[in-house]
């Protein structure tokens, strides 16, 4: 047993921070993290050399995309909680474990502590102050509430998850000038994030019950897309970017999902599905790593050392 899992376990022992870490989906905000990571990636390799205080945006910029990923779990359950009372009573709020009250603050902590973020890291640029990064912290917030609010009931729910995500890999790319990266590759990579959400998010949607064979079948054909686009992606990029081993990683990938993915659409029932989407979350850490070997090559695949943090807490807090 390795030290932090050991510091883990002592951690998660404490009912009252297993609560926080169950509402605010812990595990998953590795994901967060990796779509940053990617967007540095990209930025290191289309310059250069990185211009002064790149590496300190990308570090704020993950802060900021962490707080605002926790934001929006907790904001999450806040709205949920009427309906979580009678159809999962063990969740932190509707058991009690914590208030209502105390969720509030939480979720509007964490989400202006994401805005201070990213307003710190547009002054890290050379030509003074950017509000680029504050701009997309601030539409990632929107995108949260609204999803949160409501949007999700609605069958255009998973475009509204998918929003986040794309704004997020996009608030990485903010740090990278526009004239490193232009706007047709920035969106094609994003997109390939956001559209593998959709599909994730889809199949998502009636994990708790009896799926639809044939939605999520029908999400299962968006995540394809995903790796379609994914493949795509290179054709953007000079010759001679990344590894040539790029498009059998993107292969790989697609069995590493797909596995769970088929099992759940041939038997779906709610342990098959929920395995799958949990398998599609921690996922997107994978896909994020293996697209920027788009851009670095073999080296992008540092960034699944995000997974294995996000494996353990994964042991005693509830991804989905």
């Amino acid at each position: 047993m390795t030290l932090l899992r050991v510091r883990t376990l002592t951690r998660m022992a404490n009912p009252r921070v297993l609560a926080f870490a169950q509402l605010m989906r812990l595990p998953n905000v590795f994901t967060a993290f990796a779509d940053i990571a990617l967007a540095t990636a990209a930025g290191t390799a289309v310059q250069p050399a990185a211009p002064p205080g790149f590496w300190a945006a990308a570090v704020l910029l993950g802060l900021t995309s962490g707080c605002l990923y926790l934001a929006g779990m907790v904001w999450n359950d806040y709205f949920d909680r009427a309906e979580d009372a009678a159809a999962r009573p063990f969740r932190p709020i509707p058991s009690g474990r914590v208030a209502v009250r105390t969720a509030v603050l939480l979720g509007t902590a964490l989400m202006l502590a994401g805005l201070g973020f990213a307003a710190l890291a547009g002054g890290m640029g050379e030509g003074g102050w950017s509000g680029e990064p504050l701009a997309y912290a601030v539409a990632i917030a929107a995108a949260v509430l609204i999803y949160d609010g409501g949007m999700k009931r609605t069958p255009a729910g998973p475009i509204a998850m998918a929003s986040c995500r794309l704004l997020n890999v996009l608030l990485g790319l903010s740090m990278v000038p526009d004239a490193a990266l232009d706007l047709p590759t920035r969106l094609h990579l994003a997109g390939v994030v956001g559209v593998y959400i959709v599909g994730v998010t889809w199949f998502a949607r009636t994990e708790e019950g009896l799926s639809s064979p044939r939605h999520l079948l029908a999400a299962a054909t968006v995540l394809v897309v995903s790796l379609v686009l994914a493949l795509a992606l290179k054709a953007r990029l000079p010759l001679g970017s990344g590894t040539v081993a790029f498009p059998y990683l993107v292969v790989l990938f697609g069995f590493y999902v797909g596995r769970p993915v088929a099992r759940a659409v041939s038997t779906p029932g709610a342990r098959e599905v929920q395995a799958a989407v949990k398998r599609c979350v921690l996922g997107l850490v994978v896909l994020d790593a293996v697209l920027a070997t788009a851009f670095v090559g073999l080296p992008g695949l540092l960034i699944l050392l995000l997974l294995p943090p996000a494996l353990v807490l994964g042991k005693w807090v509830y991804s989905t």
